[in-house]
């Protein structure tokens, strides 16, 4: 494996000289307050919680949360209370909390408040298969519906770059990104292969530096050796690859909850584009997934 696990991330966060202020919007949320609450424990962060008050202390109350330490932010706008934190220099990074995706985007996109940048936001997601002894990322499972040429250039290089910073120490080879479509050849009946076909070509002449770009390769061709072996398909990427660039947000967000729910994995989100990277994973994930984005996120943070 090229990329470094979630032990190796937990590990790194265990490390780190002082921890690090994370704000989450819409703190009422059982895994949320474990989570944090775990991550201040392990000495990872100083947490912020937007929201109602009341409720956030009433759950933690329940939950038997010791909140000494917390910061709550009594708002009705988790979201923009949020973001604030992290423009005002209060808070280094965000956390998705309960709260819609669409609400927490609105306050994130805000031209003059939020964390937009020239880059294209989109979410990244590490998978880890112990089964397979396989560790990588797909992209946009979360964000961009409909990504144009130029948006998936940029979301291939944002996959470049967390891999980049996730690889083993001992490994010298590029990261390698699979292109991914339902098929390895190029047809105008399916417009997102050519799509595929050009990324490729431009990885070759060097847009996408430190990585290794093949595509349209299906997923087979880009998670197994022995399905290059069977179809005759060779390449760099083929059967390795460390990262997949998935074409739209339908099939990008299909596969990646299809392994999420099916396989025995661990899996972590991080949204990538915005002036600071954010803890971003689904309302309905557990503790242990929240803790494993805010793993990763650290680690993308203190680069």
């Amino acid at each position: 494996m090229s990329l470094v696990g979630f032990d190796e991330l937990y590990q790194f966060a265990d490390a780190m000289p002082s921890p690090v202020s994370v704000v989450a919007a819409g703190g009422a949320d059982p895994t949320v307050l474990q989570a944090l609450s775990l991550a201040q424990r392990r000495g990872w962060v100083a947490p912020v919680l937007t929201g109602i008050a009341v409720e956030i202390e009433q759950l933690a109350t329940d939950l038997q949360i010791d909140t000494t330490g917390f910061r709550i932010i009594d708002t009705d706008d988790p979201a923009g209370a949020a973001v604030a934190e992290i423009k005002a220099g209060r808070a280094q990074t965000l956390m998705k909390g309960q709260i819609a995706t669409p609400a927490l985007m609105k306050a994130v996109l805000s031209r003059e408040t939020g964390l937009r940048t020239n880059r294209c936001i989109c979410q990244v997601v590490l998978m880890e298969i112990p089964r397979d002894h396989r560790r990588f990322l797909l992209s946009d499972t979360g964000i961009t519906i409909q990504p144009t040429l130029d948006q998936k250039a940029d979301i291939l290089q944002s996959l470049v770059d967390v891999a980049s910073v996730l690889r083993e120490p001992e490994t010298d080879e590029p990261p390698r990104v699979a292109v991914m479509s339902a098929t390895e050849k190029a047809s105008e009946s399916m417009p997102d292969t050519l799509d595929a076909a050009e990324l490729t070509k431009r990885g070759a002449s060097g847009q996408f530096p430190g990585g290794l770009v093949q595509g349209p390769l299906s997923f087979d061709l880009a998670y197994a050796v022995d399905a290059g072996e069977k179809k005759k398909i060779e390449g760099g990427v083929v059967g390795v690859a460390d990262a997949m660039l998935f074409p739209d947000l339908l099939s990008a967000n299909l596969t990646v909850k299809a392994i999420m729910y099916t396989a025995n994995c661990r899996f972590g989100g991080v949204l990538c584009g915005t002036s600071s990277p954010v803890v971003f994973m689904s309302r309905a994930d557990t503790t242990t997934t929240r803790l494993n984005s805010l793993a990763l996120t650290l680690r993308m943070l203190t680069r």
